[in-house]
């Protein structure tokens, strides 16, 4: 069973160590700052996030589920991405779960960290894969 993704203390120190490190352009090449409108307040909201990236294009990964920032980027339909002092606006496209299955696959090699959040292994079939979808949705970043 896949543990559940708490934001306590440990968690938001991390996460302002991160987006200060991603900010400044240190670290994992695909860790950006997402920004995105609150649903309800209009306000903008930004956290660390982790962007796969294979032939040209760019996929956003819920990997600790369906959190704030995936409601906001529904309703919006557009985030932020910065890093190194450079952003962009994009549309986001959320995935359906056979089109999340080798976007799944690829975030799981590339980021071992979040592998406890998920339900499946670099072993479990596409069936599995296509029902974690459900839990951690993909984005299409456009």
């Amino acid at each position: 069973m896949a543990k559940s993704y708490r934001v306590g203390l440990g968690t938001r120190a991390v996460n302002r160590v991160f987006a200060t490190m991603t900010r400044l352009g240190i670290g994992k090449g695909y860790r950006y700052i997402l920004t995105v409108k609150g649903r309800k307040s209009g306000r903008p909201y930004s956290t660390p996030v982790d962007v796969m990236s294979a032939g040209g294009e760019r996929w956003l990964v819920a990997a600790y589920g369906v959190s704030n920032w995936v409601r906001n980027a529904r309703v919006s339909g557009e985030v932020g991405l910065s890093r190194g002092g450079r952003s962009q606006n994009l549309r986001v496209v959320e995935l359906g779960p056979e089109e999340s299955v080798p976007v799944l696959r690829q975030y799981l090699r590339e980021v071992p960290v979040t592998r406890a959040y998920f339900d499946v292994t670099l072993d479990s079939t596409d069936e599995e894969f296509a029902a974690e979808a459900a839990r951690h949705p993909v984005f299409h970043l456009v």
